[in-house]
Formats: C-alpha cells, structure tokens, sequence
C-alpha cells in the first residue's frame, strides 16, 4: 500500500485551504486509483450555514472530495505532474447518505476510462461501510 500525508498530497493536486477536500491516502496506483480519507470535523467552515440546526456536509463537497482523490490518482502519473484535473461531468450520482461531524468519510476513485486528456472514474463515498455518495466523473487534464 501507498500511503500519502496532507502535505505529499499538496505536491500532486493543487487545492488548498479551505477546498483541500482530502485528508490523506490509504492507497493508491497512478493512473488506476486512489483511496482516501476526509475526516470530517464540526469545525469546518460550511457549518456554519449548513445547517445551523442540523449540520450536513454538502453533497456537492463530497463529489468534490472524491474528485480530489480522483486527481491524486490521475496527476500521479509522471506525464501529468503539475498539470490540473478539471471536472468534465458528473454522471450518475446518487446521494445515498448523510456526512455530519465526526464522520470519517472514506473516499475511492477508479479510473474506468482514459483516452488522451480525457477520463472517466467509477467513485464512491462510504462512512462505517454505508455508501453516502455514488458517480461516475469526467476529468479533463489542463
């Protein structure tokens, strides 16, 4: 296994605080795939807002963050490092569950299709084994 510290991590995506979505890496294949871990805090900034009452992650920052771990696996092939991976598409997402303080979201991107600077990765988001998120995404490499 191939494991990753916020700061290796740092030196293949470009995302930053407060959008560096990703913890570190449990493991992972250049080109093939990443998993990860977002360990999520009551701290975090979209709280606040979301909701004050009743605090949920936003799905959309969960697509995000397995995303994120998808560009680990794809900008860790030598031939893209320091390029970036933009979104292309997100198709068929499913949101199945809700993230909320104390979770430790774990986050699996597998890249499924690749043809020049396009790609496709199969992701899913679990917390204690449940699936919270499920989509394909599209990644262009810039």
């Amino acid at each position: 296994m191939k494991h990753l510290d916020i700061n290796q991590i740092k030196e293949i995506i470009p995302h930053r605080h407060p959008f560096l979505l990703v913890d570190s890496i449990e493991d992972y294949e250049p080109g093939e795939f990443a998993v990860g871990y977002k360990c999520v805090s009551y701290r975090e900034d979209f709280f606040a807002g979301h909701f004050p009452q009743e605090p949920v992650m936003p799905g959309v920052l969960t697509v995000e963050a397995l995303a994120q771990v998808g560009a680990v696996a794809i900008l860790s092939l030598p031939e893209n490092q320091g390029k970036t991976a933009y979104f292309g598409a997100i198709d068929k997402c499913k949101f199945k569950g809700k993230v909320v303080p104390g979770d430790k979201l774990r986050l699996e991107t597998r890249i499924i299709k690749r043809k020049g600077p396009v790609g496709v990765g199969e992701a899913i988001a679990s917390v204690d084994g449940k699936v919270v998120v499920r989509a394909e995404l599209t990644f262009m490499i810039g």
